[in-house]
């Protein structure tokens, strides 16, 4: 806008020159209006030829042009589309602007969007960038904003995700935190106890690793807990697993494993967690075979 420096007569809102400056403030707006849909539109056409690189920074463009007009939303959702444009070309360029559609949501209350665009991003770091610490901390605050907005299932989702990762990264006392957590908070819920039992197994293989005692006192503490826990066929694999572990009978240790997995396959994490464990028994071959 321009600055007027030379006195002049006072204007009505009639007057030529009241008009004057309102048609100019006017036309700025179409102006950038009719830029952003050109911006839109141009992203669009380069996401139909796979050019992922200039659709984002057509949205990335766009998406400020939006934030000068206050569109707030529509800069958001600009950012949101251009973070998923990077995604397939530049990972780190599409978490800039994942997070600045974060900032803008959380600047408007709407923690529920922002926590889902936290859980992108640390999808990113997993899958593209492979940066496990920076996931983790994603996660953990989606689960906060989850938490927040009393979307406990959410939460939980997320905080399994932290206790996943915490536990691969030997972070055992923040993993056993996390599974010990989500089973208490699962436990009571009529469609979700089931699960519980599989949090409490998995805190007690964190304990195991630990220490040995930990892991028998902690199994006692999850059956006063969760009466059900303790007929589970993961409580009876620990127990054989604890007995093996006390002989330092790495047979009787593998033979366990091999009967739980024969019903219920066991994941990589669960494998990667009993060869830890296995691995402090003396004489031990390594693997589970």
């Amino acid at each position: 806008m321009c600055n007027h420096t030379s006195p002049g007569p006072p204007h009505t809102a009639s007057s030529p020159a009241g008009s004057s400056e309102e048609g100019k403030g006017g036309a700025e707006e179409y102006f950038l209006e009719d830029a952003c849909e050109m911006y839109a539109r141009a992203a669009n056409m380069f996401k139909m030829v796979k050019n992922w690189t200039a659709a984002g920074n057509a949205f990335c463009q766009g998406a400020r042009l939006h934030m000068q007009l206050q569109n707030k939303l529509d800069s958001a959702t600009s950012f949101v589309d251009a973070g998923n444009a990077y995604k397939k070309a530049d990972p780190q360029e599409a978490i800039n602007c994942i997070n600045a559609a974060i900032d803008i949501y959380t600047d408007m209350g709407r923690f529920t969007i922002a926590a889902k665009h936290h859980i992108t991003i640390a999808e990113v770091y997993e899958s593209e960038l492979v940066d496990i610490e920076k996931a983790i901390a994603h996660y953990e605050q989606a689960a906060d904003y989850y938490k927040g907005e009393e979307s406990n299932s959410s939460a939980n989702k997320c905080l399994l995700k932290v206790g996943h990762y915490s536990a691969q990264l030997e972070q055992y006392p923040k993993a056993i935190e996390i599974y010990e957590q989500v089973a208490t908070n699962t436990m009571d819920n009529p469609l979700l106890k089931y699960n519980a039992k599989e949090y409490f197994f998995k805190a007690s293989l964190c304990h195991f690793i630990v220490d040995e005692l930990n892991a028998k006192l902690a199994i006692e503490k999850y059956e006063e807990m969760f009466p059900a826990f303790a007929d589970s066929r993961e409580c009876k694999l620990l127990k054989k697993l604890l007995d093996a572990h006390e002989e330092q009978n790495c047979e009787a240790f593998t033979e366990a494993v091999k009967e739980f997995d024969s019903i219920s396959r066991l994941d990589q994490w669960l494998t990667t967690m009993l060869l830890r464990i296995k691995k402090t028994i003396q004489g031990d071959a390594g693997d589970l075979k």
